[in-house]
């Protein structure tokens, strides 16, 4: 059974306590914040804790989804299609569309903490690189939403990288990779379906985060290093909800259509 078939089946032994349980309790009109498992004080990876950080993680994308959006005072048309469009790839049922809409709308709130909500994230995915990595490209997706990353957006995601601890550098590698891929995809609106056009040379070598002078070797080095973090099952084994395999999926495969724009353009 997966970890949603889990939890609306009762089984509440991996969920979550503080603001993120509480958050999720509220979107599915349970008291889920007090008298449940807590974070190993070691911090090591046991039985059951992957269903807690997939929880963890499904309620943190789309809360902080929410509060992206409303990062320039308001949301957007283009910014709600994001989500839907992140919610249509996850083939989410009914059920899990109507959490993620009151987690998305609970996130847009004035009262919402979220520097609580990033602190208690980054425990329950026990400081796991490739899936906070993958948190970030998601919440810099949102904002791209409407075409472009404002400065108010871009103040909130730095904020976030920080409070991950995410590098300015690899939010900087982040942010060239999602631009580079959404102008790769045209007219395509959020993430639905797997794009058909191909990169351009330039947004190839952003997409791998290598300059168009780098080596052969440092090219298909960051290729292999990129396709090692999204690569779907690695992350699911890691904590990423199964929901969201399609969207580490569509990430491969742009990652493997740069490195391809690139060699052919090299003769290789």
């Amino acid at each position: 059974m997966s970890w949603w078939g889990k939890l609306v089946g009762g089984a509440f032994g991996f969920m979550l306590g503080g603001p993120l349980g509480a958050l999720l309790g509220v979107a599915l009109g349970h008291n889920f914040d007090k008298g449940l498992k807590q974070l190993p004080e070691d911090g090591r990876f046991e039985a059951g804790d992957r269903e807690r950080v997939q929880t963890a993680f499904f309620t943190a994308t789309f809360v902080v989804m929410g509060r992206v959006a409303k990062a320039d005072g308001h949301v957007s048309r283009d910014e709600i299609r994001m989500a839907e469009a992140v919610m249509r790839e996850m083939s989410l049922d009914a059920a899990m569309r109507r959490t993620a809409i009151e987690l998305f709308n609970q996130g847009k709130a004035p009262a919402f903490d979220l520097d609580a909500v990033l602190d208690q994230f980054r425990r329950e995915c026990h400081g796991r690189r490739t899936l906070i990595g993958m948190f970030v490209e998601i919440q810099l997706q949102a904002a791209y939403a409407d075409g472009r990353l404002d400065d108010a957006e871009d103040a909130l995601l730095r904020r976030i990288c920080s409070r991950l601890g995410v590098s300015e550098f690899d939010y900087h590698r982040l942010e060239r990779m999602v631009r580079a891929e959404r102008v790769g995809r045209g007219d395509q609106s959020g993430r639905g379906g797997v794009s058909t056009g191909r990169p351009s040379l330039e947004q190839a070598y952003a997409v791998l985060g290598v300059a168009s002078d780098a080596s052969d070797a440092e090219v298909k080095r960051a290729y292999r290093r990129l396709l090692s973090q999204h690569h779907p099952d690695k992350l699911v084994s890691k904590g990423l909800p199964e929901e969201m395999m399609k969207v580490a999926t569509q990430k491969t495969h742009e990652i493997r259509q740069a490195y391809e724009r690139i060699r052919e353009a090299r003769g290789n």
